[in-house]
């Protein structure tokens, strides 16, 4: 298949989903072209069957913005035309889905593409409940061949909220295992040795809370020897920066920011700590699950589906620093429950995400719609 795919290059999990899966794709034979404003940051390098094409937009007096979303409108027709795509994959429905469906209505001589826009969570509880979006989000749904989201719980979010016309299919977020491994590494240069390390990965947005990971934190090292250690950057740092700072343990704490090569620091920690607002899935969580590491989150949204509390790490009530302190001490005095808890994650991981299985069942669906009567954008 000849199939175009439309994603946020920055690293967040929807970015890391789309590139995953056009890699994977690519593996089994199929031609992948990316269009993006910068290469995905997972896409570095040369592989076979696959190409880029980056989206160019200029900025002119008249507008006060530059008007990005025609720029990839234009390009993904071009791209749609001259290699004669066949599935257009958009990752969010704001802006990708739109952009593909006036892209696909610009095709000449009698051309068209099938649309499979896939919900990873923002785009449906932040950006598509907002007044000002509602109906261009629900049309962009509506008006796609197919259409997935991430967890069974955004599924149910979002027949909830748009009462869509359509069905929407759960296809969960994947793991490259052979990535992503138990394996020993030199910690050394991230904590002194008899330090346990609790490490945080997320963009530091408010819905992530990062305060309430140093706060929590400050409870867990006033019983335990460990170290912080803050992966990514965002909005809330210099917040996290400051709790830390009022709390007195700002020598315990690293913030490495953003990094590209997380499998390798993954297995550094004795615990992957995550108290978001809510998570879609909770990609970060299955990392470290794969990886072996017990995690520590919210029971909220769609993690649930992700992390099983009390057997692969424990899931709180958003904001209980209290109890959320307290599972982590009980993980990190207790080896032999982390060490159970890590196996248990990373059979969880090669069960329910492995790699292969999933992208099978996109592929599915791809030779599904395409089975279907091209509808030029006016809805499966």
């Amino acid at each position: 298949m000849r199939i175009g795919i439309t994603c946020h290059p920055s690293a967040g999990g929807s970015g890391i989903l789309a590139t995953e899966l056009g890699l994977a794709l690519a593996e089994r034979g199929h031609v992948v072209h990316f269009v993006s404003y910068e290469i995905p940051f997972r896409l570095q390098g040369f592989h076979q069957n696959i190409f880029y094409h980056s989206v160019d937009f200029v900025t002119y007096p008249l507008f006060r913005h530059p008007p990005y979303s025609l720029a990839l409108t234009t390009k993904m027709a071009e791209v749609a035309e001259e290699y004669d795509i066949e599935i257009w994959h958009a990752h969010y429905a704001i802006p990708h889905a739109v952009c593909a469906i006036l892209a696909r209505d610009m095709l000449k001589n009698g051309k068209c593409f099938k649309l499979v826009t896939t919900l990873h969570g923002t785009d449906i509880t932040l950006v598509g409940t907002d007044p000002g979006f509602f109906r261009l989000t629900k049309y962009a749904m509506e008006s796609s061949d197919a259409v997935t989201s991430v967890s069974q719980w955004l599924t149910e979010e979002t027949q909830r909220e748009f009462k869509l016309s359509v069905p929407v299919r759960t296809i969960y977020n994947f793991i490259n295992l052979d990535k992503f491994q138990t394996h020993s590494v030199d910690r050394c240069n991230l904590a002194d040795e008899g330090e346990k390390i609790v490490m945080h990965i997320s963009n530091f947005r408010p819905v992530k809370r990062v305060t309430d990971v140093v706060r929590a934190f400050k409870k867990i090292s006033d019983r335990v020897n460990a170290r912080l250690i803050m992966v990514g950057d965002g909005p809330e740092r210099l917040s996290a920066v400051g709790v830390a700072r009022q709390l007195g343990i700002s020598d315990r704490i690293k913030y490495l920011g953003n990094n590209e090569n997380i499998e390798m620091i993954l297995p550094c920690a004795d615990l992957v700590f995550q108290p978001s607002e809510h998570e879609s899935f909770g990609l970060v969580a299955l990392e470290a699950m794969a990886c072996g590491v017990p995690v520590l989150g919210t029971d909220s949204g769609g993690v649930r589906e992700v992390v099983v509390s009390g057997e692969t790490g424990y899931l709180c009530e958003v904001g209980d620093i209290e109890t959320m302190a307290a599972r982590a001490i009980d993980i990190l005095t207790n080896d032999q429950l982390a060490r159970d808890m890590g196996a248990r994650g990373r059979k969880h991981a090669e069960t329910h995400f492995a790699r292969g299985p999933i992208v099978s069942q996109y592929e599915a669906l791809y030779r599904e719609v395409l089975d279907r009567k091209c509808n030029g954008g006016k809805g499966a």
